[in-house]
């Protein structure tokens, strides 16, 4: 719409009145947010069934946890791994995503304003022929200048609750980069507590070889004497190759760990190694989960989970805010003029001001169904939030139990690892003096090696139940047991409402 209007301070009014509407709209919005919260319902237990429950916050877990098993080599790769790690580096990715998926949903909030600008000339036919044969008419220019800015009233809350959706699902974002992080740092300690068992049972391997390899020797000088037979040459042969033939699925397993835990921590396998040593050199950090209460605050998953509920919350409250009537204000404002030399000149200047409600009547029933679908989505959040609450507190009472038996069974393994040894070197040295025959040699040889591939499982079982622990307990805990160092830091943490 174009035209001329005279300045008068009336004309100049409107104006002001139209753009005063247009900055005033944002305050007039969101007049009924909060109005979708269900009932979350969680049964919260007092205490866990295992664990100390005389001192809950003494010995919970640090930041930097797996400083607790007192190995260097493991603290440098949970450094590397939480910089270099391409799991992590996705997660980041994501949340930039979000962040500006979330910058989109603000947009509706403010005004819009375009400038335009327009020249243009046309021609216009008198229909009657002229001498030569042409077409007689008239040419004239148009030129114009102008700013059109609109914004849509966002009084029932639809898009400050979009809004809202969106910057939740960006704080689930974060929340899922600290569930990659804790993720990934717990499974370098598990690879690397792998390669420790495998590098164990390798020692175990190569010892009791080196043992039935001594057997042999002495079975031979006994066959030369004429105290021992062939038989007992080719068993204590046989026994030898079976123990030899435990080596390389040790060695496979050894390697595949440590090409594993290079991609953990963003390094080409080939140029990776680990010089790893023994179980027995790791430490048990002395570690108590707290009150159950305090987990819904520690885990990330749970976190996550929190925020995608609260999106679907807002979700709702914008399907519903839909169905009321939609209010859009638009001013425009220019100069235009035939002629360029005039185009500032008095008289060129312009405006439009217009007002504009629509409300829904009938539509297929589209905002029927795309309510009932959020409502849908918002019922599978919640159901997913309290399971991930009760997943949470069974993973801590797991860990508990795993960690305090594997540790009971590790006493007891050694205690039988004491017992088989001292039983192979009396045989031994019965064999030697002829007072025992092989097959009780090799009957205490395979008791002490069944024994000793035992102890370094219970001690694999004990490492794993430890870092499960840490990661059941969403990691790091600070002095005020509130957030973790791998907890967001750049964006506000939901609530349950």
């Amino acid at each position: 719409m174009t035209g001329k209007v005279s300045r008068t301070p009336r004309g100049l009014n409107k104006v002001a009145v139209a753009i005063s509407a247009l900055l005033l709209g944002p305050a007039l919005s969101g007049c009924i947010l909060g109005t979708e919260r269900p009932d979350l319902n969680l049964e919260l237990p007092v205490a866990y069934r295992e664990g100390d429950h005389n001192a809950p916050d003494a010995h919970l877990p640090a930041v930097d946890w797996w400083r607790g098993f007192k190995s260097s080599e493991l603290t440098s790769l949970m450094d590397g791994a939480q910089i270099y790690n391409l799991d992590i580096a996705v997660a980041i990715a994501q949340i930039a995503q979000a962040d500006a998926q979330a910058g989109e949903a603000g947009a509706p909030l403010l005004p819009s304003v375009t400038g335009t600008s327009n020249a243009e000339q046309m021609r216009s036919a008198t229909g009657s022929f002229v001498t030569g044969g042409g077409i007689g008419g008239t040419t004239f220019s148009q030129y114009s200048l102008g700013l059109t800015a609109s914004y849509m009233v966002d009084f029932w809350g639809k898009n400050r609750a979009t809004l809202h959706a969106a910057e939740e699902t960006a704080t689930q974002m974060r929340y899922n980069r600290e569930v990659v992080t804790l993720t990934t740092v717990v499974t370098v300690a598990n690879t690397y507590f792998q390669i420790l068992a495998a590098q164990d049972q390798l020692r175990v391997a190569r010892r009791n070889l080196a043992a039935a390899e001594r057997i042999l020797t002495l079975i031979k000088q006994q066959f030369a004497g004429g105290t021992a037979s062939q038989l007992d040459v080719s068993q204590q042969e046989t026994q030898v190759a079976t123990e030899r033939a435990t080596i390389p699925p040790l060695e496979i397993t050894l390697k595949q760990n440590i090409a594993a835990l290079a991609v953990l921590v963003g390094r080409a396998p080939a140029n990776f190694t680990v010089k790893g040593g023994t179980m027995t050199q790791i430490a048990i950090p002395r570690v108590t989960p707290g009150l159950p209460s305090e987990l819904l605050n520690q885990r990330p998953d749970v976190r996550m989970a929190e925020a995608q509920l609260a999106s679907s919350n807002f979700s709702v409250e914008s399907a519903r805010a839909a169905f009321f009537p939609q209010i859009q204000l638009t001013a425009q404002t220019g100069v235009q003029s035939a002629a360029l030399a005039s185009l500032f000149g008095p008289g060129a200047w312009f405006y439009t001001l217009s007002a504009g409600l629509t409300q829904p009547l009938f539509d297929g029933f589209l905002l029927e169904s795309q309510l009932k679908q959020a409502k849908g989505v918002q019922l599978q959040n919640l159901q997913a939030y309290r399971k991930s609450v009760l997943s949470a507190f069974a993973d801590v009472e797991k860990a508990l139990v795993a960690l305090s038996q594997s540790i009971l069974q590790e006493r007891l393994d050694i205690e039988a690892v004491a017992s088989a040894r001292k039983a192979f070197e009396v045989s031994e040295t019965q064999l030697r003096a002829g007072t025992v025959n092989l097959i009780t040699v090799l009957q205490t040889q395979q008791t002490l090696l069944t024994n000793e591939n035992i102890l370094v499982q219970a001690r694999l079982t004990k490492l794993l139940a430890a870092s499960s622990l840490f990661q059941a307990l969403g990691g790091g805990w600070t002095p005020t047991g509130q957030l973790s160092s791998l907890q967001p830091q750049d964006g506000a943490a939901p609530q349950a409402q």
